[in-house]
């Protein structure tokens, strides 16, 4: 379970009420990164969180991590989305990464994020085509990743690409984000998430040295299953949840604010609105509860771990289409008005079920589970 100290967890409240909440409808509007909940969260030692406490991070776990995605979620999911894929990069810098990147990430002045999508394998993140060759005694990268989350503004892209020369399906490296060879595409234009900066980059002839690889040469599939899957579905459900909170909460205070003055009652005294309410609610304690045994299987290495890492991702994307749907029919025409903050968590929605691996895959994937199939 999460235990944030009392530090952190007051560094985070006051981070959220001061930066991330207030410009968080400028973000969805304007499409602009969150860089200064970005740079907030660094000076509060958020972006160190999962950082080692030898490196001078705060040394938390994925509970951790979780509770803090989802909190973000409930005032700007692009601000969550950035900091999970920054979560997820980091916990492989921590198991293979430099110390010097390690103490940048720790100290919150170094932002990472997975670059594993590609336009030719689509979805299935776990078979790059792109390549790493060695020329001249440097490893060169060629690729067309098709989304990375915080493009042309990360430090850093936790990369992965064919093996130079071992069995394997792919390596994994750290990349530069101020590389040569490195073309990001046009800005994100996008509806939902529309802050985070998600955009494709493509790499022609990018220089890396061997001492960049994230582990063994032909080791980045184990690195992707056993590292970043259960922190990117995790953290993905997170961020579904925050959301779902999120809409809940202004859900609430409308009905309750808002009266038939001729009757003398409030939205909230019709039994209809209730019985919404009361859905999303039961809905998104549910989403929860999978959660929450998530992580407890994760942090004990239950049996049914990969189950749970399956299943969560695509259970609280599911979920979060319905919440958010629900908090929309509950507020009426007024949940359209952007200010009104619903509009724009019920679009942050839809993005779960498209994020690979997507949710149609992972049905597939849990469907082999349960029948005792190779996933891969």
């Amino acid at each position: 379970m999460s235990a944030l100290s009392p530090a952190l967890s007051e560094a985070l409240d006051r981070t959220l009420r001061e930066v991330v909440e207030p410009q968080a409808l400028d973000t969805d509007r304007q499409g602009r990164f969150p860089r200064a909940a970005i740079t907030a969260l660094g000076e509060a030692g958020l972006l160190g969180l999962v950082s080692a406490t030898a490196m001078g991070g705060a040394g938390g776990n994925l509970s951790d991590a979780s509770a803090v995605v989802s909190r973000l979620a409930q005032h700007c999911s692009s601000t969550a989305m950035v900091v999970c894929m920054h979560y997820c990069a980091t916990a492989v810098i921590e198991q293979f990464g430099a110390e010097s990147v390690r103490r940048d990430v720790a100290a919150g002045r170094h932002l990472s994020t997975l670059a594993f999508s590609e336009a030719e394998s689509r979805s299935h993140f776990w078979a790059p085509v792109s390549t790493a060759q060695v020329r001249d005694g440097v490893v060169r990268l060629d690729a067309r990743k098709s989304w990375v989350t915080s493009a042309a503004e990360a430090d850093s892209y936790v990369w992965s690409s064919k093996p130079l020369s071992a069995d394997g399906p792919s390596t994994l490296w750290l990349v530069d984000a101020k590389a040569g060879g490195l073309t990001v595409a046009a800005g994100f234009d996008g509806l939902g998430l529309r802050g985070n900066a998600s955009s494709p980059i493509t790499a022609q002839g990018v220089k890396v040295a061997i001492g960049d690889r994230l582990g063994e040469d032909g080791k980045g599939f184990d690195a992707m299953m056993g590292v970043v899957l259960p922190w990117f579905t995790s953290l993905n459900a997170s961020c579904s949840v925050g959301l779902m909170e999120g809409a809940i909460a202004r859900a609430i205070a409308h009905v309750g604010a808002t009266r038939h003055q001729h009757l003398g009652t409030s939205l909230a005294d019709l039994p209809t609105i209730r019985a919404y309410l009361a859905r999303a609610r039961i809905r998104t304690d549910m989403t929860h509860g999978l959660l929450a045994d998530t992580l407890a299987a994760i942090a004990s290495g239950r049996a049914d771990t990969m189950l749970r890492v399956l299943e969560i991702k695509v259970a609280a994307a599911e979920s979060a289409l319905e919440v958010t749907d629900l908090a929309m029919r509950v507020c009426g025409g007024a949940a359209f008005r952007k200010e009104a903050g619903i509009e724009r968590l019920f679009r942050d929605a839809r993005a779960a079920n498209v994020m690979a691996p997507t949710s149609d895959v992972l049905y597939d994937f849990i469907g082999k589970a349960i029948t005792g199939l190779p996933l891969f």
